[in-house]
């Protein structure tokens, strides 16, 4: 099995979470600075070879009542440029509150840093990744890891 990342996509910075070889616990692992797209892709693909990652969850920031907003479009074109030039799937997570999830996370561990907005965007990520794993237990891979019932 291979891993599964996850982007938080910022106009300013991308959070970037890194699954488990099985798939199961999700990580924060970076925080790319987007100073352009064409930067940040060569980042991703560097980061997809290194990890040997066959999935790219991209958080979709859909509006609270369900539609696309302005930044959701800008998602979908930073996920159409990915596709574009990774050979992997690339699917989208609805994202709606990761950041304040994330946020109210890390304020729980009581740790402050001036580093905060970074650890926030990679935390994003990890929580768009492990919502995404626990859908993908939740619908049929956990009966694969169940043992047999007799």
């Amino acid at each position: 099995m291979g891993r599964y990342i996850a982007l938080d996509v910022g106009d300013k910075r991308i959070g970037v979470a890194l699954s488990d070889p099985l798939q199961i616990l999700a990580s924060p692992l970076q925080t790319i600075l987007r100073t352009s797209d064409e930067r940040a892709l060569l980042e991703i693909a560097g980061l997809v070879d290194k990890h040997e990652v066959e999935k790219l969850i991209v958080g979709m920031p859909y509006s609270l009542d369900g539609t696309i907003g302005p930044q959701a479009e800008k998602v979908l074109l930073f996920k159409a440029k990915i596709a574009a030039q990774l050979n992997i799937e690339v699917v989208l997570q609805d994202e709606r509150l990761s950041s304040v999830t994330a946020d109210m996370k890390l304020k729980e561990t009581g740790k402050k840093s001036a580093r905060l907005k970074e650890k926030i965007d990679a935390a994003a990520a990890t929580v768009i990744l492990q919502s995404y794993l626990d859908e993908v237990l939740l619908n049929g891979k956990i009966s694969q890891l169940a043992p047999p019932s007799f």
